[in-house]
């Protein structure tokens, strides 16, 4: 749930929502509790008030990272590693923060992933009759301090939230590798944007492997982000684009956002799309060492773009489509169908956690230049020289009125099955569906999840409203056209999805239903 700070600072608001969950997921007495969050506003104060109430709910241990700070990732995996029965994730994402800002909560379950959505429909249905919840007597622990405090009868453990992620992550990587590329003169920037992942990156990229300091910038977290929005896109991290066009750009920039589990890649002169990414990082995977000989699938969510099915299909592995939200990547990752999977959003990850992790796709990045030589510009150009070209971009409508959004979605929908064989421009649309996802492993299903308009050229745009935000509305489209190995592989990709654009602006009305000209991002 993400609202507003002063949502949650009404009387009984977060107490009200902590304690549906637990009385959802029913802990079994004495069971272990995760918590932290991404150092925002108003979390040190929420983690207190979790702390009591695990207590009284019959928690025996709850985990917190020191200062309450844990990346999502990071906290997947604490909760993995040690065996809790979940986990609190305080954040908004990427999202901004402050006293005037945004806040959430998250649940993840056992396995470290986002609760499915037989548990949160369950949680919602709870916060409708919760007519109770439970605390105990005590006061506040010193979350800046690590070691071990009693309150009511239960161990709080204040851990260190850096150790046990970056051990991790030497696991994984050949760190011995990027150290050489390091001391053959290799360098990068690290926008942590004031967020969690300063700490994390500081101790991996400067302190293990060498990069000289002042690599990480934006590097300690604030409450409020340095007033800073810390979504790694091109608008909110223009000051790192700007530099990796620029005459003095280092051979790696790379950013990730509030609670750490996004991260934007962009070379020397070079920015590889989010879309481009996952499908460049699951061709070259098994050049990391703990990767090497099983990948075994790899998953995208709908919106994002086929790039990766092309890299499935030529490596003769499967390939799921899924809905948006990491969610649905749980089951296939947990039955072994899948080693990495990635949204367009800027998320990509693997079966090292059950999260997306901004951090794991840097290394996986750092390893893959390592391992190969050559820079990110020459590992696109050949990508795309053996795999064609997918030209992609999504459009984000912000803060747009709800009713106007609904009203676009509704009467598009309504619109689907007549839109088959009518030309927009020179497009034709071949197929359109409202996107619905039968899971493999459980076999349940989600519908709704996305309309999608498909050309006979093999060309699409896709129609989201996001609930990433907290006011409004957020209309995404999505917009895609395939080249092949023999057609451009390096032209602007606003002059190669025009067609799609003006298609999708006469087959939704974008500008009649939101009254607007232009998207706010676009990515």
């Amino acid at each position: 749930m993400r609202k507003k700070v002063r949502v949650f600072q009404q009387a009984n608001y977060a107490e009200n929502f902590v304690q549906s969950a637990f009385d959802v997921v029913s802990p079994e007495p004495g069971a272990t509790l995760v918590v932290g969050g991404d150092g925002r506003f108003h979390n040190r104060t929420v983690i207190q008030q979790v702390i009591r109430m695990a207590a009284a709910n019959g928690y025996g241990r709850v985990l917190v990272g020191r200062g309450g700070i844990l990346s999502t990732p990071a906290a997947s995996h604490v909760i993995r590693k040690y065996g809790a029965s979940g986990g609190l994730i305080l954040s908004a994402s990427h999202n901004p923060g402050g006293p005037d800002e945004d806040f959430g909560i998250k649940y993840n379950i056992a396995n470290g992933g986002p609760a499915p959505e037989s548990v949160t429909g369950a949680m919602h249905e709870r916060t409708k009759t919760i007519d109770r919840w439970l605390t105990v007597e005590a006061d506040d622990i010193d979350l800046d301090a690590i070691g071990e405090t009693q309150v009511g009868g239960m161990t709080v453990s204040v851990i260190d939230p850096v150790a046990d992620y970056a051990d991790l992550m030497e696991s994984l990587f050949d760190f011995a590798a990027i150290r050489a590329m390091v001391a053959s003169g290799f360098t990068m920037r690290f926008d942590a944007m004031g967020a969690v992942t300063g700490p994390y990156a500081t101790e991996i990229l400067e302190n293990r492997l060498g990069l000289a300091q002042g690599t990480v910038v934006n590097g300690v977290p604030l409450e409020d982000f340095g007033g800073h929005h810390p979504d790694p896109n091109l608008i909110h991290a223009k000051e790192l684009y700007d530099l990796m066009m620029g005459p003095d750009a280092p051979d790696l920039g790379a950013a990730s956002d509030g609670d750490g589990d996004r991260n934007l890649i962009i070379g020397r002169g070079r920015f590889i799309t989010p879309s481009d990414s996952l499908a460049m990082l699951a061709a070259n995977i098994e050049l990391a060492p703990a990767y090497k000989g099983r990948l075994t699938g790899i998953a995208r969510s709908m919106p994002t773009s086929a790039a990766a099915d092309r890299v499935a299909e030529a490596l003769g592995i499967p390939l799921f489509e899924t809905p948006t939200g990491w969610k649905f990547f749980g089951n296939l990752l947990d039955a072994g169908k899948v080693t990495i999977c990635g949204e367009e959003s800027a998320g990509t990850g693997s079966d090292h956690v059950r999260e997306k992790d901004g951090v794991w796709a840097v290394l996986l990045w750092l390893n893959i230049l390592a391992a190969r030589g050559i820079g990110v510009d020459a590992i696109a150009r050949e990508h795309w020289a053996r795999f064609g070209r997918n030209y992609y971009a999504r459009h984000d409508y912000e803060g747009i009125e709800t009713a106007g959004a609904n009203a676009l979605m509704e009467e598009l929908k309504s619109r689907l099955a007549t839109l088959p064989g009518q030309s927009f421009g020179p497009l034709t649309v071949a197929t359109a569906d409202s996107f619905a996802y039968t899971d493999p492993v459980d076999g349940s299903v989600s519908a709704n999840q996305g309309l999608r308009v498909l050309f006979e050229d093999g060309s699409r745009v896709v129609f989201r409203l996001s609930g990433t935000g907290t006011q409004g509305a957020t209309l995404r489209v999505y917009l895609e056209s395939y080249v092949n190995a023999s057609g451009d592989l390096d032209a602007e990709t606003g002059a190669m999805l025009k067609h799609q654009i003006d298609a999708a602006e006469q087959i939704a009305g974008i500008a009649r239903h939101t009254g607007r000209s232009a998207p706010d991002v676009i990515t």
